[in-house]
């Protein structure tokens, strides 16, 4: 596996409008996304995590530009994809797909397995006939963990967990190199969350599949991920290697994710580290480091200015000015 980035993320903000009246006057923005960089190696996966509502579900939508960002640029593959235009977009799809976190409204209820997991190949031109279309769904079929007479069921009639496993085989139709799992595994049972974390690990040794996996089990993103970027309010407040980050973290917010970790050792006693108030409105962040009105370690200065960027080979994290 290369180590060169294949994805790289440079200063991203998506503000949705805040509108309001008959006239439906902008009287302000959320600040879903606020300036955020990062880079996922070639072949690597960066686990996303933070509590719901702080952006990593448009972070993962804005990287694929289904959610058009405000600003910032995005590199995928070597395609700036905020760059090209639309037919170009469209030929760049085929290197970055999603897999959504609801299996149930992700697949259209009236077409057939064959035909889900078929309509990009035909969309694409990557196959010519009927016949070879069938070959390759039934091969992506039996990859993903199903059978050959599945191809004529529709979406009703599977589980939760096969329901993934079609989203997952249509995600790889096209071969992509970067594929973002947005909370894959969230909507499934414990037990059917082990198969298809497993079948995201085979996959990506098989086919060097590049993975950005959004998700709120920490165990499980450190089972999956080689870094680990940890989001708070729209800002990512540290990226390191994920051993890194579970044994020597260093920012207040991190420790706090760290220790609501479940363990299954009764003499593994972690010291708890309990958050104030509620996290605030993305409408009206604070200023300075946006964690500062919940932070047991706050003083003056963090309202005054955030963070500084500091780097930890071989990936970056954000350190708290507070622990330095």
């Amino acid at each position: 596996m290369s180590e060169q980035p294949l994805v790289r993320v440079c200063n991203l903000v998506k503000h949705f409008p805040i509108q309001k009246g008959l006239v439906r006057k902008v009287v302000g923005h959320v600040r879903a996304v606020d300036g955020i960089s990062f880079s996922i190696r070639r072949g690597k996966v960066l686990g996303l995590v933070g509590e719901s509502g702080c952006g990593k579900t448009t972070v993962g939508r804005s990287l694929l530009r289904l959610t058009p960002a405000t600003s910032g640029s995005v590199e995928i593959a070597g395609i700036n994809v905020y760059g090209v235009k639309k037919q170009e977009l469209r030929s760049a799809r085929k290197n970055m797909q999603i897999v959504f976190q609801d299996p149930y409204s992700s697949l259209n209820p009236r077409l057939t397995v064959g035909e889900i997991v078929g309509e990009a190949l035909v969309t694409h031109k990557v196959v010519k006939t009927q016949a070879q279309m069938s070959e390759r769904v039934l091969e992506l079929l039996e990859r993903c963990g199903l059978s050959a007479y599945h191809i004529a069921r529709y979406p009703h009639e599977f589980s939760g967990g096969q329901r993934q496993r079609i989203c997952i085989a249509r995600a790889l139709a096209l071969s992509p190199k970067f594929v973002v799992c947005d909370e894959a595994v969230s909507a499934l049972d414990v037990s059917i969350q082990a198969q298809i974390i497993n079948l995201l690990k085979d996959l990506q040794a098989q086919m060097d599949l590049t993975y950005l996996f959004i998700s709120h089990d920490l165990s499980v993103v450190r089972y999956l991920s080689d870094d680990i970027a940890v989001m708070y309010l729209g800002k990512i407040v540290e990226i390191a290697p994920k051993e890194k980050l579970f044994n020597d973290t260093r920012h207040p917010y991190s420790q706090a994710l760290l220790a609501a970790v479940p363990t299954m050792d009764p003499e593994d006693r972690k010291e708890r580290v309990l958050l104030t108030d509620d996290m605030p409105s993305a409408a009206n962040p604070p200023s300075g480091c946006r964690f500062h009105t919940r932070c047991p370690f706050a003083m003056e200065e963090c309202a005054a200015r955030e963070p500084e960027l500091r780097e930890a080979a071989p990936s970056h994290f954000v350190a708290c000015h507070m622990q330095r």
